[in-house]
C-alpha cells in the first residue's frame, strides 16, 4: 500500500475546509490495530463535522467519521490477528483522532470491538452510533429496573436515525413503543419498525403541571427542551427516561416532583465515551436478542466518500430520512 483515499478536515490559515485526499497510512493516528475499512455511516454530528457547522474536532487535520468497521490488516496487540472483522464507534473518531472516513484507519486496540457473531458489517455500520446509543439507553433503563410492566416506552425524535433504530431495538426486547414524531407522512414506516402508536408532536399538549397522570412506563429522549419538562409529569412510578439529544434545546424547566413522588429517574447517555465491557454488552445484545429486525429498510441510502458533501448538505437542511451507509475500500 502507498496511499489511500480520505475524506480529510482542515483548519488552518487556508481556512475550514474538507474533501477527499490521497495519504500514506504512515500519516494516520497512532495505534495498534490498523483496519482496511469497508464501511462507515453518516451521522449528524459528522454532518456537523465535515462542514464546519459545528466544533466537533479537537485537532486538525483529521479524517472525519465516527463510525468504522473493517477487517483488520495488521496488529501490535495479540488479541487482534489480520483479517479479523472489527468496529469501534466513537472512542475520540473524528474528534481527536482519525476517523472512518477512509479506506483504513488506526484504532486503539482498546476501543477496538471485534464484530460479534450475527452481525455482518454493513449492519453494524447501519446500527453504527445511532443504534448503539438507543441500545445503551435500554441496556442503562433495565440496569435501572426498567420492564415492560411499567408501560410503554415514549420515543421523541422518532423519524431520526436514533429514534428509528430505537422503536425496532425496543419493540424486539419486549417493549410497547409509542413514537412521539413531528413528520406525520412518516407514521405508517414507523409502524412497520414496531410502533404501536404514533404521536404528532404537534399535537402533544401538555398541562405544565408538575406531575400529571401516568401515561408512559418511561422515555428514550432525543429533543430535550419543552419536550423532555412535558414528558417527566407522565412517567409511570419508577420509569426511566433516558436522554441522548438535544434537538430541541439543551435547556428544560421542570419539578422535582416526578422524582420525589414517582421515583422516577433521568439517565444520560453519552455513547462516545463508553467503558470498554459495556460496548461489548451493547453490542452482544445488538447481534442477538436486541437485533433490529428492519434494518435493511432503515438504511435508505448508500453512498461513497464522494457524496459525504451533498450527503452533509442535505442532512443539515433537514432533508434526510433513515440511515446513510458510506462504502469504503473493499465494499466498494
Amino acid at each position: 500500500m502507498t496511499t489511500f483515499r480520505a475524506f480529510r478536515i482542515h483548519d488552518d490559515d487556508a481556512g475550514y475546509r474538507a474533501g477527499i485526499e490521497r495519504m500514506p497510512a504512515d500519516a494516520l493516528s497512532p495505534g495498534e490495530v490498523l483496519v482496511k475499512a469497508a464501511w462507515s455511516s453518516v451521522n449528524y454530528k459528522d454532518a456537523l463535522a465535515g462542514t464546519g457547522k459545528g466544533k466537533i474536532l479537537r485537532r486538525f487535520p483529521l479524517n472525519g467519521g465516527i463510525d468504522v468497521a473493517g477487517h483488520v490488516a495488521a496488529s501490535a496487540d495479540p488479541a487482534f490477528r489480520e483479517g479479523d472483522a472489527v468496529l469501534c464507534t466513537g472512542s475520540g473518531l473524528s474528534e481527536t483522532r482519525d476517523g472512518g472516513y477512509g479506506e483504513y484507519v488506526r484504532l486503539d486496540a482498546r476501543w477496538t470491538i471485534p464484530l460479534p457473531a450475527g452481525l455482518g458489517l454493513r449492519e453494524s455500520m447501519i446500527l453504527g452510533t445511532a443504534g448503539f446509543t438507543a441500545a445503551l439507553a435500554l441496556l442503562r433503563m433495565q440496569d435501572n429496573r426498567q420492564a415492560p410492566a411499567l408501560g410503554p416506552i415514549a420515543v421523541t425524535g422518532a423519524s431520526g436515525g436514533v429514534g428509528m433504530l430505537a422503536i425496532d431495538i425496543f419493540a424486539r426486547a419486549g417493549y410497547e413503543v409509542h413514537a412521539i414524531s413531528g413528520k406525520a407522512d412518516h407514521f405508517d414506516f414507523l409502524r412497520g419498525l414496531g410502533a404501536s402508536a404514533c404521536i404528532d408532536r404537534h399535537q402533544l399538549a401538555f398541562s405544565g403541571k408538575p406531575m400529571e397522570s401516568a401515561r408512559f412506563g418511561g422515555a428514550l429522549d432525543n429533543v430535550g427542551g419543552a419536550m423532555l419538562a412535558g414528558l417527566l409529569p407522565q412517567i409511570a412510578p419508577y420509569g426511566n427516561v433516558a436522554i441522548c439529544g438535544n434537538a430541541g434545546g439543551i435547556a428544560f424547566d421542570s419539578t422535582v416532583m416526578p422524582f420525589i413522588i414517582r421515583g422516577a429517574s433521568l439517565l444520560g447517555i453519552a455513547s462516545a465515551g463508553t467503558d470498554r465491557a459495556i460496548r461489548e454488552a451493547v453490542w452482544q445484545h445488538l447481534a442477538s436478542d436486541w437485533k433490529p429486525r428492519h434494518l435493511d429498510c432503515i438504511a435508505t441510502r448508500e453512498i461513497g466518500l464522494d457524496d459525504l458533501h451533498g450527503t452533509f448538505a442535505r442532512m443539515l437542511a433537514g432533508d434526510s430520512f433513515g440511515r446513510t451507509v458510506v462504502r469504503l475500500g473493499e465494499a466498494a
